[in-house]
C-alpha cells in the first residue's frame, strides 16, 4: 500500500504509545511517494502514523498536536487541481497571498524571502499554521538550490524524491523531529533570557537602594515573588533620608499581576521619592501619587495600597499614613510587637477621586524595630486543610516568638518569611515584600552618630533580597 491510507483511523495523542511518530504528508498526486507503512516503521524502529493530505485546507483540518512532523511537496500546486474551496491563491511575482472563494486558516502569506519567493509559498503557508511542528521539503532532484532555500526560509531539512526510500525517511523524520525541538528550546532559552533582563530592570525600580547616609538607622528587606510569576511582582518600597535629617519610609502594592502592573509600581515608587525629595509629605504627597496613578493606569479597576512612614531627625517619633494597607508592626525593647494604630486610614489610591489620608503621629521611642510589609505575609494559609489566613494577629505572635528567640535584622525577617511559607505548606501565591527599620542608641554611639553606608541588594530571581548588612 503506498503512503496515502485515506482510510486509517487518527489515533489522539493519549493513546499513542511512547516514541510512536505521526506524519502528514502534503502532496497532490497520493501515488508518488510509494513507501509502505510497514516498511517505514521497520525503518524507524517504531509504529509509524501517515495521513495524507491533498492541498493546504485539507492539511489544516488534518494538523493535529500529535502530529510530530510535515512532508510537504514543495512542487504543490496552490490554484487548481486538486486545490480545494478556500486555499489560498499565489502569484509568484507579488510579495502576498490573496483568497480564492474562502480564507486559509494562517491568513496572508508574509513578505517574500528570495527572488523564488513564489515557488516557496506553499511551505511558507504551511510554517505560519504549523509553527510549532517539525517540516520536511519535499524536492526535485535537480533543484539544489530550491531545497538549501527551504531550509533558510525554516524547513528543518529536504529530501529529493529520487532518493526517497524508508530508511532515508524514516531517518529525516527523526532528525526533524529533534532539530525542532533544540530551535524550540532554543527560542524559549533567549525568550527567558530577555525576560529575565526586563525583570532586572523592573527590579532596580521597585526595590531600589536606600539613602540612609547619616541617618543612624538600620535597614533590612526581604522579597519574595508569589508562586504564579517566579520572577518579579508588583510590591514596592523605598527609603530615603531628606537633608533636614527626617527618614522616609513607604511601601506599597499595585493590585494584579504583570508587566503592566509592575511598571505602575515602578513609576509610583519613582515618584515618591522624587515627592518625598521635592519636600511633600503625608496627605499631599498621598493625593498627588493618586493623580499619577489616574493618568498611568491601563484601567480604573487598578488601585494600589501604600503605607508611609516619615521618622523625624530624632528618631523617637514618627508619622503615618496608610492608603488601604496593612497598618507597621512596632517593636520596643524589651516590649512585645504590637501594630500602629490603623483606624484614621484612608482608602487605597485610586478608588475615591477626592480622597483623604489622615497622618497621625505615633511614638516610637529610644530603640525599636519597624516592620512594613504587604499583604502577601498575612495572607498565607495556616491550619489543617489551610482553611484559614495568618492574619495580622497570626504575624504579630509568630514576629513575637522570633524575637523572644534573640532574632533581629535580617535573621528575623528570614525566619518570619520562611515560617510564613512554611505554614502555607509552601510557596506564597502572593508577592512577599518586608522591610525592617530599626533604632538602637548604643549602635548609633559605636558608629559615632551614624550608621555604615548602606549596599545595594543583590538579585536571584525566585530567591529572597538581602538588602543591609549590619544587624539591628
Amino acid at each position: 500500500m503506498p503512503v496515502p491510507v485515506p482510510q486509517q483511523r487518527s489515533v489522539p495523542a493519549a493513546e499513542t504509545s511512547h516514541g510512536d511518530l505521526t506524519l502528514l504528508v502534503i502532496e497532490d498526486d497520493p501515488a508518488g511517494t510509494t513507501i509502505t507503512v510497514p516498511e517505514l516503521s521497520a525503518a524507524a524502529g517504531t509504529r509509524v502514523r501517515i495521513r495524507t493530505a491533498r492541498n493546504l485546507t485539507e492539511a489544516a483540518r488534518l494538523l493535529t498536536d500529535d502530529v510530530d512532523c510535515i512532508l510537504l511537496d514543495l512542487a504543490l500546486p496552490l490554484t487548481g487541481g486538486g486545490a480545494g474551496p478556500g486555499t489560498p491563491t499565489v502569484d509568484a511575482g507579488t510579495s502576498g497571498a490573496s483568497t480564492g472563494t474562502g480564507t486559509a486558516d494562517s491568513g496572508s502569506l508574509p513578505e517574500p524571502v528570495s527572488e523564488r519567493a513564489g515557488e516557496l509559498a506553499a511551505l511558507t503557508h504551511v510554517l505560519g499554521i504549523a509553527p510549532q511542528h517539525a517540516v520536511l521539503a519535499l524536492t526535485a532532484q535537480d533543484d539544489t538550490e530550491l531545497a538549501a532555500e527551504a531550509v533558510r526560509v525554516g524547513a528543518q531539512d529536504y529530501l529529493f524524491r529520487g532518493e526517497l526510500d524508508a530508511r532515508v525517511l524514516s531517518r529525516a523524520i527523526r532528525y526533524a523531529v529533534e532539530r525542532k525541538r533544540a530551535d524550540t528550546a532554543q527560542h524559549q532559552l533567549t525568550e527567558s533570557r530577555l525576560r529575565a533582563q526586563e525583570n532586572a530592570r523592573l527590579e532596580r525600580g521597585l526595590l531600589p537602594t536606600p539613602l540612609l547616609d547619616g541617618s543612624g538607622l538600620s535597614f533590612a528587606a526581604r522579597y519574595r515573588p508569589g508562586r504564579s510569576r517566579a520572577l518579579l511582582g508588583g510590591d514596592f518600597y523605598d527609603v530615603v533620608r531628606t537633608p533636614d535629617g527626617t527618614v522616609h519610609a513607604m511601601i506599597g502594592d499595585v493590585c494584579g499581576h504583570g508587566p503592566d502592573e509592575a511598571a505602575l509600581g515602578v513609576e509610583l515608587r519613582i515618584a515618591w521619592r522624587a515627592l518625598t525629595l521635592a519636600g511633600l509629605c503625608g496627605d499631599e504627597l498621598l493625593s498627588t501619587l493618586q493623580q499619577v496613578l489616574e493618568h498611568e493606569r491601563q484601567s480604573e479597576e487598578i488601585f494600589a495600597t501604600l503605607c508611609t512612614v516619615d521618622i523625624a531627625p530624632d528618631g523617637r517619633r514618627a508619622g503615618l499614613c496608610l492608603a488601604g494597607h496593612p497598618a507597621p508592626l512596632l517593636a520596643r525593647h524589651g516590649l512585645p510587637a504590637r501594630l500602629l494604630p490603623y483606624q484614621d486610614g484612608g482608602p487605597a489610591l485610586g478608588l475615591l477621586p477626592r480622597a483623604r489620608w489622615p497622618r497621625r503621629q505615633v511614638e516610637l521611642g529610644g530603640a525599636w524595630s519597624l516592620m512594613m510589609y504587604t499583604d502577601g505575609l498575612i495572607e498565607g494559609r495556616v491550619g489543617t486543610g489551610g482553611s484559614e489566613r495568618l492574619g495580622q494577629d497570626g504575624m504579630v505572635a509568630m514576629v513575637n516568638s522570633r524575637l523572644e528567640q534573640g532574632l533581629a535584622g535580617e535573621e528575623l525577617l528570614e525566619a518570619a518569611v520562611a515560617e510564613v511559607r512554611e505554614l502555607n505548606g509552601g510557596e506564597l501565591t502572593d508577592d512577599v515584600a518586608v522591610l525592617l527599620l530599626g533604632r538602637d542608641p548604643e549602635r548609633i554611639r559605636r558608629w559615632g552618630g551614624s550608621a555604615p553606608r548602606s549596599h545595594p541588594a543583590s538579585s536571584v530571581a525566585g530567591r529572597p533580597l538581602g538588602v543591609q548588612r549590619p544587624p539591628l
